[in-house]
Order: C-alpha cells, then sequence, then structure tokens
C-alpha cells in the first residue's frame, strides 16, 4: 500500500502509461473522454504547477473542489494532493486559498472566502466555458499553460494533511479498506455509477489504490448499463443494483 496519494497515482502511472486509466461517460451530454496513465498524469501536473506557480499556494494551503464526479474533477483533486495542498469537498464553508466550482454552483460558492477562484464547465473536450462569471477564471483555459511535469521538493509525506484533519496515510488506508469492501482487486475495470458513488474515496482513490481502472459515468443511462459493462470488460459494478 502507498502511504502518499501521488504515490499512489504514480503506481497506476507506471504499470502502464498508455493504458486507459481513468474513462468518463456522460450520457446527458454524449461525452466519452479516455484518459491513459500518462495522459491523466499530465492533467494533474499541470493542475500542481497552476496551483503553486499560479496561484502562489504553499504546503498546507487549502483548496475547496465544489465539483461532482468528473475525469477533469480527478484531476484537480490529484493535483491538489500532488502540491500538498488540502482539499476540501464542502460542507460549511470556510475560508480556502483556492476555490474550483461550476457556473451553475457558483452563487453557492460566493459563501467560501477564496483568493483565487477557478470555473470549468466540465464541457466534453474540456471545452472553455461560454461566459466566465466576473471574479473567476476558466480552469481549462488557465491550466493548459502550465508544464506537464511536476515534481514538489520535499515529496508529500505520509503525515502531511490531505482533507478533513486526515493526512495521505490516514486516506490511503481508507481507500485500500474501502476497496475491499466493494471487492475491487488488482487488474479490474471497474464501472461506477458517479450518482450511487459521489465519494472521490470510492470512484477514485479505491480502485487506484487496489490497482484497478475506472470507467466513471455521470448520468448513467440504466439502459445501457449492460451494454456499457461488455463494451469497456467491466470487471466491477458499482451501481444501484451493482
Amino acid at each position: 500500500m502507498s502511504t502518499t496519494i501521488p504515490n499512489t497515482l504514480a503506481e497506476a502511472v507506471r504499470r502502464d502509461p498508455t493504458a486507459p486509466l481513468l474513462t468518463f461517460y456522460d450520457d446527458a451530454s454524449g461525452d466519452r473522454t479516455e484518459l491513459s496513465g500518462a495522459t491523466l498524469d499530465n492533467w494533474v501536473a499541470k493542475t500542481a504547477n497552476l496551483l503553486v506557480d499560479g496561484a502562489g499556494l504553499a504546503v498546507g494551503d487549502p483548496a475547496a473542489v465544489l465539483l461532482p464526479p468528473h475525469w477533469q474533477t480527478a484531476a484537480i483533486l490529484l493535483g491538489a494532493w500532488s502540491a500538498g495542498v488540502p482539499v476540501v469537498f464542502g460542507g460549511t464553508p470556510a475560508p480556502v486559498e483556492v476555490l474550483f466550482t461550476t457556473p451553475d454552483q457558483v452563487p453557492a460558492a460566493a459563501a467560501w472566502p477564496a483568493s483565487d477562484r477557478y470555473v470549468t464547465g466540465l464541457l466534453p473536450l474540456a471545452m472553455p466555458v461560454r461566459d466566465v462569471p466576473p471574479g473567476y477564471a476558466d480552469y481549462v483555459l488557465e491550466v493548459r499553460a502550465f508544464g506537464d511535469r511536476f515534481v514538489r521538493t520535499p515529496p508529500v509525506a505520509p503525515d502531511d494533511q490531505a482533507t478533513a484533519g486526515l493526512s495521505h496515510l490516514a486516506i490511503c488506508r481508507t481507500a485500500s479498506q474501502r476497496a475491499a469492501e466493494l471487492g475491487v482487486v488488482a487488474g479490474d475495470r471497474v464501472l461506477v455509477d458517479a450518482r450511487a458513488y459521489p465519494d472521490p474515496i470510492d470512484w477514485l482513490l479505491a480502485p487506484l489504490a487496489a490497482g484497478a481502472t475506472v470507467v466513471l459515468c455521470a448520468n448513467l443511462d440504466p439502459a445501457r448499463l449492460q451494454s456499457r459493462a461488455t463494451a469497456e470488460r467491466a470487471t466491477v459494478l458499482l451501481g444501484p443494483a451493482g
């Protein structure tokens, strides 16, 4: 078991950088985005560089990620953790250094004091937001300007905070335990209904910790479940009936 989230991702990428690590579907928009380990790692590195070099965050500076399950959410979460930035997923608004949200959630996000604010439409092909709300920058436009390699010195430590007072080591242990509870093992391809499993421990970290890959489905059409599982060669189904 890895003792930090960045190491968990690095191990997943090393197993096969070219193979699909995270595949995302949205049955409402028709989006299908497939990210290899190397591609996801590039987005993670760009996000970490955005946070450190762009927003000026230091280790321990908190970021609020007020986003639903999505491949961009994965990149933002993993990028923050790679930079040593603890993540707040929601709950009672509190001061943070950086905040990520969607355009429709901007009114609710106003309750969170933040130095820098980013918005993403979570659109197919990582398209930019047409009308960026005042006071926000467009994540998908901003992040592209940063390098696709990130090295934190010193590396993230097991006792560094990851979220809500929990260390990286604690989150990694939780993810490994959750993978066992869900029946996910190394080599599995896990199809996840995002509505049924919105916690990133379930849809992101548990599969990565187990050595599995993910097919994340937003707005999943139940009529497509079996055909999608067959097409994606899923070995574990996590959904209302899974």
